[in-house]
């Protein structure tokens, strides 16, 4: 054997011993008992035997110690309802929508094979894992925040994470356009709009940074041959790093900022971002956020993209950065377009992949292994034997035949020592099927273990992703899936798992959209239309919902309008069914584009320096100039919606073409200026 396989048999035969036991053992009865440790002289088990426990601790196994009290020795127990997963309440509904939520990840999630193997523990038991194939219902997160080069940095950050190794990799850092080498401890990675970020301890900052993955230019090594570098400090926790709104990402967010936003807007503004601060309501259904910021740009922008719902009161300096941008942006599009520099050639730009990459984390073999025993005493029941089709088997758990092979035969030699085995398996029927033994203290394990840190993870990622639409799909609260789930976990702490951010999507209209779109049914709904900037009703034929990097669309023939409309979904405000079905109408094809609605053209747009960078580095079709600049072509499916984007950018984006919008970009730029120097008085409360 392999010294990998000596470990692996090692481990699982401690744990079966400990679990047969019952009771506290010293170090000395494992040495005597566990086959792999007998051999050994007291040195080389003092040795093995402690890093065992360490990697078995850190895989989530709940091994327990204390020292003896009469005889000094240490005594280690495993205890029955700390290793196997507890009786979790989900509801059908909920397990079919996580199987959904698995299906929809497949080929787009670093983590999708951990997150199959923690499906397949839940679903021991119950019913194979089903999900609801629907062309209608969609997921989309490739871009250039998962190519193949994210993949394999990826992989190598979330072993220096799990073993709290240091890193080393080159950087680009995009504010300030330079590149160095970068020497990291990793504590914590999430994924956000389509991209990897990993957040952890800069050595040339002595501060805690984000990087993006994508940003990484080379390979992460690790920076020592130790076995461990760092200790995650207690104190961290991810979600204070990330789930911050745009405006409070920067070096300070002291400062507070008080914003009055219309009724229209209200529900839209508390329901996204209202956790960043605190809201006052008013008896005109307004609001009042109050919000800390580090930048006051990120902040008016998200205000401007009200298109005139929202009206930062203070403090001055925001006022007037937005008053000012406008009245730039005005005076940018009144007149003849401006000339531009000459394209010139990218170097190193990592563009946008359609590419399916495969699930580059993979679950640990030792958590595989415990899944599989467990599947193989299962087949057992009750009885001493049974059998289980072996091509079912390896699919299930994504193996070859020869992998399969190997972990069976691994399998026969777990012990609980004195010669007393869990299972022997071996093939019949020409290999086709696999005969199972339950060996003595075999039922110890014929239920799965509780969840490992990694499968825990994969699962808390899974639904940071797609947690809005699994708790519509099973008529519940993400809160509550969570809640559920989280006792799967084991003892481990989850601080390298962010909480969810929020998704500005009611869970309740999510729920009526997806019931809709499977069952073809008419819904009536209330939406903030980007047209009238008034929340209008609408009678809608759902026929599309998809997930696009973070955001939820709805591709619908709308019957109020009499044409095909593309919805956002947090900017609805209610939706219901009416109990009327309709026949799906050949010409509404599910979108890949962003844009809403029918495309209603396409705009030539120049990007000041100042800014440049991030339009290359997030836009398709988008070149650098000779100055700095860039021009991007970008589709738009309205004039309104073009007008308020570019009044969005405070003066540094120009329209080019169509040049006989630039006057409407002019006139909107005016008007939303003139509002934003209204005196305080003005604005209703």
């Amino acid at each position: 054997m392999t010294p990998d396989t000596d470990k692996l048999v090692r481990q699982l035969s401690l744990v079966a011993y400990l679990m047969a036991e019952r009771r506290s053992a010293s170090a000395r009865d494992v040495k005597q008992a566990v086959e792999g440790y007998t051999e050994m002289s007291d040195e080389a088990f003092a040795r093995r035997f402690y890093a065992d426990r360490t990697e078995l601790l850190a895989l989530g196994i709940p091994l327990q110690s204390q020292r003896d009290d009469f005889t000094g020795e240490e005594l280690y127990t495993l205890l029955r309802e700390h290793y196997f997963l507890p009786a979790l309440e989900l509801s059908d509904a909920e397990f079919a929508a996580l199987a959904t939520a698995v299906h929809l990840l497949d080929g787009q999630f670093a983590y999708a094979e951990p997150l199959r193997l923690a499906l397949q523990n839940l679903a021991l038991g119950r019913p194979n894992p089903v999900y609801d194939a629907s062309p209608e219902v969609s997921l989309r997160l490739l871009g250039s925040g998962f190519t193949s080069d994210v993949a394999a940095r990826l992989q190598k950050l979330e072993t220096a994470v799990s073993k709290q190794r240091t890193v080393v990799f080159p950087y680009w850092a995009i504010s300030s356009d330079e590149l160095a080498t970068r020497t990291i401890d990793p504590y914590s990675l999430y994924v956000m709009g389509g991209q990897w970020y990993v957040i952890g301890h800069d050595h040339d900052r002595l501060d805690i940074r984000t990087f993006r993955l994508a940003r990484i230019r080379g390979d992460v090594r690790f920076a020592t041959r130790r076995e461990r570098d760092f200790r995650v400090p207690t104190e961290f926790d991810p979600t204070l790093y990330r789930n911050r709104a745009p405006w409070q990402l920067g070096e300070a967010d002291d400062e507070l900022a008080v914003v009055h936003v219309a009724p229209d807007a209200a529900w839209l503004v508390e329901r996204s971002v209202g956790e960043y601060g605190t809201v006052e309501r008013h008896d005109d259904r307004s609001i009042t956020l109050t919000t800390p910021f580090a930048s006051g740009r990120e902040l008016a922008r998200y205000m401007i993209g009200l298109d005139g719902l929202a009206t930062v009161l203070s403090p001055a300096s925001v006022v007037d950065l937005v008053a000012g941008s406008l009245e730039q942006t005005a005076a940018a599009h009144s007149g003849e377009a401006p000339s531009h520099a000459v394209p010139v050639e990218l170097i190193d730009r990592e563009v946008e992949s359609g590419e399916r990459v495969e699930s580059p984390v993979t679950p640990e073999r030792f958590a595989v292994l415990q899944a599989l025993l467990a599947e193989l005493l299962a087949a057992c029941g009750e009885e001493s034997d049974g059998e289980i089709d072996a091509a079912e088997l390896a699919a299930r758990f994504k193996l070859s035949d020869e992998e399969l092979e190997d972990h069976v035969q691994l399998l026969n030699l777990v012990n609980f020592g004195g010669g007393c085995y869990a299972v022997y398996v071996e093939r019949v029927d020409d290999g086709r099927t696999l005969h199972v033994e339950k060996e003595l203290y075999g039922d110890e394990f014929r239920q799965p273990a509780r969840l490992s840190p990694l499968e825990g993870k994969a699962l808390l990622l899974a639904l940071d992703l797609v947690g809005p639409l699994v708790a519509a799909d099973a008529g519940t609260t993400l809160d509550s899936v969570r809640e559920k789930i989280g006792a799967a976990f084991g003892r481990y702490e989850t601080r390298g798992a962010p909480a969810p951010l929020p998704s500005g999507v009611d869970e309740d209209v999510l729920s009526v959209l997806s019931h809709a779109v499977r069952e073809r049914e008419v819904v009536r709904m209330e939406y903030l239309s980007r047209q009238s900037d008034a929340v209008e009703e609408r009678v809608i034929e759902p026929h599309f919902l998809r997930g696009v990097r973070g955001d939820w669309y709805c591709d619908t023939y709308d019957r109020s309008r009499e044409g095909e409309r593309t919805f956002r979904v947090d900017r609805v405000r209610s939706a219901s069914r009416t109990g009327e079905t309709f026949e799906r109408r050949p010409q509404i094809e599910a979108k890949t584009e962003v844009t809403l609605g029918d495309q209603a053209g396409t705009a030539s747009i120049l990007f000041a320096p100042s800014v440049a960078r991030w339009e290359l580095e997030g836009r398709s079709d988008t070149v650098q100039l000779a100055d700095g600049s860039a021009l991007a072509s970008v589709p738009y499916g309205s004039e309104r919606w073009l007008t308020t984007e570019l009044c969005r950018y405070l003066g540094e984006a120009v329209l080019l073409e169509p040049e006989a919008l630039r006057h409407r970009v002019a006139a909107r730029a005016r008007e939303l200026a003139e509002l934003a120097r209204e005196p305080v008085s003005s604005h209703s409360r």
